[in-house]
């Protein structure tokens, strides 16, 4: 039967049999046993399914890759120890030395870093775009070497939405795949396959896991890419792998071809797996993930009108805003609601703004976000200080910028304590 998001997020990925536990058990081991030797060899060549070795496999962690697969409504899923690890995991299994791909240049300032300094070491080339130019002006952008283009549903800090659609085919048109990070959004407000995604990543640190309990990341392969139709851009995928004796991946394992090789492949030589132990608690986490999605979508949109009409706020940008230049967007793609981080500045000087985050009672500064409790980061000082001044106007990260994560919290609460660090502020 056909089952719900709600049941989902509780069901998904285990079933119980006879005697079994109810919970999702942790499988804490390294290393599975066989009776013979011939089981084994037939697993290291790809031609039985089972567990071995955890880096490679661990039925806790493939229990709960199931479950988000479902969420998302893809053909597979691998989890990965961060967000960072899934979107590297989730070029680099298409892309090698000398290749090219496209981003927005919206994107997290982590992942900023990770495709323009690090892949760049690699050999592995990107540009940035404003999703905000023309189709001519962006795809002008992309070369006969080009191989993905990517970007964030909602994009952090700045809380942009994200055009899936139109980025989808325009990536099409060029014979590459769209990866989109949907870890704000989550399945729950969001399901990028539904307007012509392939890939979707996550960073489940965030409202997956719900509490800040756990590192983890995932990517998700919707199956609908047609590797072999372009063939020679793919060669990782669609050639013959000399280091599992000439298997090819598209003819092995057709659909399920690009989690095959990230498993097979990179996890294989990198080994960025989450604990079996930290897939537990992403899987509690997930199990209310269906109730907490609303919540910080209803306080943040009062939040967010609360700042909208205080005075000594200069600016909002939160999606949910029925005025906002996003909003269309976010009721084409997030009707349900889009996150509860929300973007803002104050009037006055950057001092103003750690001063006023610094009188904050139980908001937290922190650098995490998505988080049960409300928390504060200014990013042009934290989380996108590597970046020039130049690359951080790239990347619509204003230096007056301050990202406010809405919790699940009594609304009337978290207004009370931006009031009074307001006033702190600005009755000197």
């Amino acid at each position: 039967m056909k089952k719900n998001l709600g049941t989902i997020c509780i069901h998904g990925g285990w079933k119980a049999k006879k005697g079994e536990p109810q919970q999702l058990p942790i499988y804490q081991s390294t290393t599975f046993k066989y009776e013979t030797s011939e089981q084994m060899a037939r697993l290291f060549d790809l031609q039985d399914e089972g567990y071995f070795y955890t880096r490679l496999a661990n039925p806790t962690n493939d229990a709960v890759a199931k479950k988000i697969a479902a969420l998302e409504g893809g053909i597979g899923c691998v989890l990965t120890s961060s967000g960072q690890a899934a979107n590297f995991y989730a070029i680099f299994n298409i892309c090698q030395t000398g290749d090219h791909f496209i981003t927005s240049n919206t994107i997290y300032g982590g992942t900023f870093n990770l495709f323009g300094v690090t892949l760049r070491k690699l050999g592995i080339e990107c540009t940035f775009v404003d999703p905000e130019w023309d189709d001519e002006r962006i795809e002008a952008e992309f070369r006969p070497n080009t191989k993905c283009f990517f970007g964030e549903t909602i994009s952090n800090p700045g809380g942009n939405i994200f055009d899936i659609e139109r980025f989808a085919k325009m990536a099409h048109r060029h014979g590459v795949p769209l990866i989109v990070d949907n870890t704000f959004a989550t399945p729950i407000n969001c399901r990028p396959f539904e307007w012509g995604c392939d890939i979707v990543t996550h960073s489940t640190t965030k409202y997956m896991d719900g509490h800040a309990t756990q590192v983890g990341g995932c990517v998700v392969d919707s199956g609908n890419f047609p590797w072999e139709q372009y063939a020679d851009r793919f060669p990782g995928l669609c050639t013959p792998d000399d280091s599992y004796h000439g298997l090819t991946y598209t003819k092995a394992f057709g659909k399920m071809a690009y989690t095959t090789k990230l498993v097979a492949q990179l996890m294989r030589d990198l080994g960025s797996i989450p604990a079996p132990q930290n897939s537990f608690l992403l899987n509690l986490g997930l199990e209310t993930l269906h109730l907490r999605m609303p919540c910080h979508c209803n306080n943040a949109l009062k939040v967010a009108t609360w700042l909208q009409s205080n005075d000594n706020v200069a600016w909002v940008n939160y999606a949910g805003l029925p005025d906002n230049k996003y909003h269309a967007l976010a009721q084409k793609y997030m009707p349900l609601g889009t996150c509860g981080v929300i973007a803002f500045g104050l009037k006055g000087s950057k001092e103003d703004a750690v001063c006023f985050m610094d009188n904050l009672d139980f908001i937290s500064i922190v650098t995490h976000v998505a988080d049960a409790r409300t928390c504060v980061l200014h990013p042009a000082s934290h989380t996108h200080r590597q970046l020039s001044d130049e690359q951080l106007r790239e990347a619509g990260v204003a230096p007056d910028l301050i990202r406010l994560s809405v919790g699940i919290e009594n609304v009337e609460d978290i207004i009370s304590d931006l009031k009074q660090a307001m006033e702190k502020v600005f009755s000197k």
